[in-house]
């Protein structure tokens, strides 16, 4: 076991600022996100390390405050999801108050139902929660975090997979892979 913990540190992505590893996440070749373009939608994924969730609630940099937060966050995995559609949030794109009003309510209370997190084998993970800041068209996209179990037994998969279901843009279901390989050797900050 800790000759794996050993391999895997070796090839572990380390960052000194939190622009640099986000730098490093959006660039697809990376493996860490995906974009699709469906009927004039533009979707982008993206896995999101755990260090970037323990950076955004450190307030004092103490090794043992920043492995108290590791280990707070490092049971989950994240994802966060961003869509628009002419370069505006799906809301700004609104044709109306009925649609609006739609929307508003699939994107805070429906996407439970909508997206889904799984393995080859589809075995399915729970959600445990996901986020909806409503920005009221403050933004250029909409952007929302996705928050799953991070278990042994699905990362010992070779890949999972985020499914959107379509829920009403057209664009029918959409997947995206994620090699669980990346997700074991998330890059990480230096604090």
């Amino acid at each position: 076991m800790s000759i794996l913990l050993a391999t895997v540190a070796c090839n572990q992505k380390t960052f000194d600022s939190k622009k640099a590893l986000y730098s490093y996440l959006k660039n697809p070749e990376n493996g860490y996100t995906q974009h699709k373009f469906v009927n004039g939608i533009d979707y982008t994924i993206t896995y999101k390390p755990t260090d970037l969730m323990v950076q955004q609630e450190l307030d004092t940099v103490t090794k043992d405050r920043i492995q108290s937060l590791r280990n707070k966050y490092g049971n989950y995995l994240y994802f966060t999801l961003q869509f628009s559609r002419n370069g505006k949030a799906l809301l700004s794109n609104a044709a109306n108050r009925q649609e609006f009003g739609r929307l508003v309510n699939q994107l805070a209370f429906g996407m439970a139902n909508k997206v889904h997190l799984y393995t080859e084998k589809k075995d399915t993970l729970n959600l445990l929660d996901y986020h909806y800041p409503r920005l009221y068209g403050m933004s250029p996209s909409t952007s929302m975090l996705f928050v799953y179990p991070r278990e042994i037994e699905q990362l010992a998969s070779d890949y999972l997979v985020l499914s959107i279901e379509d829920f009403g843009l057209q664009t029918g279901d959409l997947k995206f892979k994620f090699d669980t390989n990346k997700i074991k050797k998330e890059p990480k900050l230096e604090f």
